[in-house]
């Protein structure tokens, strides 16, 4: 991500539907500041951020999303991904491109070892993709999360460098 990225961001954060998905939180709107600031803060792989921030655009360029590599437990060799696609280019691939991307980097390149997740019982999307990429469904959690007047179970994932390499082998 670069600092004048601020503007695709601060357009996803009225997407109150896939945010609420993300973070399992209803956000407070969004200021320009707010989002100035973040990409300030993520620009260009800032150390000591604790992410790695990464626009997703089409080969010509276009931004259709972003997407992190969070919680990098170098001892243990476990890490996360948060991402979100616009709401213009959803169901057309590019998550499931950039997450493959992401964790070929992860795993090949950073010598991680087991990728962690959840998803929202709701976010039927995100569960089917993690899915075809190779995630096991690992466990869930009963009525973890409260939002828009129920409780939704949250569902856990997981993937380990073995199981990724037996469909993406390094290299290709």
């Amino acid at each position: 991500m670069e600092e004048g990225d601020w503007e695709d961001h601060y357009y996803n954060r009225f997407d109150t539907p896939a945010r609420s998905v993300l973070n399992y939180e209803v956000e407070l709107p969004p200021t320009v500041t707010e989002a100035q600031e973040l990409m300030a803060r993520f620009a260009e792989f800032k150390p000591g951020t604790g992410r790695l921030m990464f626009t997703i655009t089409t080969l010509d360029g276009q931004s259709v999303g972003g997407i992190n590599l969070n919680s990098i437990d170098e001892k243990n060799g476990t890490f996360s991904v948060g991402m979100q696609i616009d709401r213009d280019h959803r169901g057309k691939g590019y998550g499931t491109a950039a997450m493959e991307i992401v964790l070929r980097y992860a795993f090949y390149e950073r010598r991680l070892n087991k990728y962690y997740g959840s998803v929202l019982e709701s976010n039927i999307a995100s569960a089917t993709m993690l899915k075809k990429l190779g995630c096991v469904e690992e466990g869930r959690r009963r009525q973890m999360v409260y939002s828009q007047g129920r409780y939704y179970d949250e569902i856990l994932f997981g993937l380990t460098r073995e199981e990724f390499e037996r469909n993406y082998p390094p290299g290709l």
